[in-house]
Formats: C-alpha cells, structure tokens, sequence
C-alpha cells in the first residue's frame, strides 16, 4: 500500500528518536541537544550562559524547574570537568532527559522540581572535552587548554585542582606538565571562574553540589585533605550509603563511600571541597564506573546500566536534600531506579 506523503510525515513526526542516550556525543551534539530539550519543555526548561572557557566557548547550563515565581532552592550538578571522562556528560543528559519525561507522572519528580530548580551543566570543560574527540592521541586527555605558565611547553590546568580550598597544598603538582597541574593560583582558570562566581553569588541557594566523574565506582565527600572534617562529616556519610544501596539495587555494582584521601588518595582545590566551605550541607564527587577494566575508555555499553544506577543514587541524595528542608526530615521511601522508554537502545523524547 502506497503511503502518502502527509500519512509519512505524521509517521516521521510521532517516531522520529530525538537523542540517543546510549552513545557518547561530540559537543556539537550535547550542543544542539540543549537547545532541542529548551523548545520541547518551554515551560520549565532554560539554558542559562554563565561563562567561558579559555578558547572563548560559551559555558551553558540547563536549568529546569517550575517558574513559582519566589525565590527558590536549587541542585547543581556538572560534568566533564576532565576531559577524558565521557560517561559523565552522557550521564549529566540522562539525568536532564530523566527527570524532563517523569515530571509529570511521577508526584516526587513533580515536587523536587516545583520547590527546587536544577543546574545541570553537560560539559565544564568544553575545551578539553572537544580536544579529547580530536583523534586516538588526545583521547585521554583530562586539563584544559590554557597555556602554561611562562617557560613551560605543556597546556592545561587540572580544573579540580584549581578551587579555592586548600589549593596547591596535597596531592597536586607544580609541573604544568603533569596531569594534576593545579595552575598558578587557586582559579586561575576561566572555568573555575565561572562555577564560583554562580554558585557563590547563591550559595546560600544550593542544597546539593553534585560533580560527575570517572572512574572507580565511589562516592566521595568532603574533603580531600586529610587534616580536614566536614561538620556533617556523619550526615555526608549516611546519605551517601544509603546512595550507594540505592545504586546496587539498579545492576548490583558496589560504590565505596568516603572522603578522597580515605578510599582513593589525598587531593586539594577540588570543586566538591569548595562547595562544602561555601555552607553548601551536601556534597559529592560521583566516580562512575569501571573499577579499572576499561578505566577511561568505558564501551557505550555500559553507558545505560552506568546512568541507570547512578541516577538512582542522584535522586537518593536530592530527595533527602529536598526532604530535610520541604518535610523536616530524610526521606521515608526513597526512589531507586525509574523506568525510561527504550527502542532498540534510543530514548525517546517524550
């Protein structure tokens, strides 16, 4: 049977796959897919330009909530701080994708969104991440492209080694050749710049400061420096548990929980430590999977599983944010792990 042009233009319309979720994208792609997710939610969706990067890119975010019209709590989130690490922009669009396509049906997303607004930026390091997508010799590349210092051939600065909380004082270097280059001063970097000054000039905002990485499988909380404790060093540690129970549940993979110098090594000038000097209560590093098989270079097959489980352990961390200040207390039920539509490994826009 003949199919008119009208009848296959419906067709193309009602099936055509909006965005693969399932395969990792070059930025031009995590580009346009936010400017596509912006016109199909108007109403709750904008992307917001807060800075730019040393070779003159626009760093944008997604912010996603309802327009109350008071002032509201906020979650940040970002991913690609390190270049190298793909898995965390995939997840950093799953997470948007997720919450965008449950809002309506699932009453909590509803109200996470309704009293709070999200800050997601896909990828930080835009310079970085784009030059990692060059060829097979920049793939593993983890700085960004800033210059080094004067009388030094090498580029980049380790952007998590360039905040402002005990910068340059553990586990960094001063060889701008090194992959954990902490630049010249504590945010130096244009990139560091820009998170600071957002979510500085609101700290009082934010709820959660979420920072995706790879790889590892942990959940890390203040601080890096082992002669540091955060005040609600137990709190961090029991929201976080029960964030890592809530992953295993998913695909069974087990997420150590801990301070960095604890369960992987000592490190200072890291983003997560800065949040939580600004009075940001919940912060954390997420090092998403492996446990070192595949390290940097995780196959798209283990990108759905990986999301799945880590946005499980998202939102296990967030509804106990959100609970603390909207119910006076931890959450009761927590979610684990939300159903997504998938055909033949595409989400679909709903």
């Amino acid at each position: 049977m003949e199919i008119s042009k009208r009848n296959f233009n419906l067709v193309h319309i009602f099936f055509r796959p909006e965005y693969n979720y399932f395969k990792y994208h070059p930025m031009s792609e995590i580009s346009e897919w936010m400017v596509q997710l912006a016109k199909h939610y108007p109403d709750i969706v904008t992307i917001v330009d807060y800075g730019k990067t040393y070779e003159f890119r626009t760093i944008s975010m997604l912010k996603i909530g309802v327009d109350t019209g008071a002032k509201k709590k906020a979650i940040w989130m970002d991913c690609g701080i390190h270049a190298r690490e793909w898995i965390a922009p995939a997840f950093c669009q799953y997470f948007a994708s997720q919450i965008l396509q449950t809002y309506k049906t699932d009453p909590k997303i509803g109200e996470l969104i309704t009293n709070m607004d999200f800050y997601i930026t896909p990828v930080l390091n835009m310079d970085g991440y784009i030059y990692s997508w060059k060829d097979n010799t920049t793939r593993l590349w983890r700085k960004n492209r800033s210059p080094g210092p004067a009388g030094c051939n090498c580029s980049g600065t380790d952007l998590n080694r360039n905040f402002n909380a005990n910068w340059g004082t553990i586990g960094v270097s001063f060889d701008c050749c090194r992959d954990v280059f902490c630049g010249i001063a504590p945010e130096s970097e244009p990139e560091a710049q820009a998170v600071t000054y957002f979510v500085g000039t609101r700290k009082e905002d934010f709820l959660c400061f979420l920072t995706i990485h790879s790889y590892g499988q942990l959940l890390l909380v203040p601080y890096g420096h082992p002669n540091f404790t955060a005040d609600n060093y137990k709190e961090l540690m029991d929201v976080g548990k029960g964030a890592a129970e809530a992953m295993k549940k998913v695909h069974g993979k087990i997420y150590k929980v801990g301070t960095s110098p604890d369960i992987l090594y000592p490190n200072s000038g890291s983003s997560r430590d800065w949040a939580r000097f600004q009075e940001i209560p919940f912060s954390y590093t997420f090092e998403l999977r492996d446990d070192g098989h595949y390290g940097f270079e995780l196959p798209e097959d283990q990108i759905q599983p990986t999301c799945e489980e880590a946005y499980s352990g998202a939102l296990h961390i967030i509804t106990y944010a959100h609970n603390r200040v909207f119910n006076g207390a931890g959450p009761s039920t927590l979610p684990t792990f939300w159903t997504v539509l998938v055909v033949v490994g595409v989400t679909w826009i709903m």
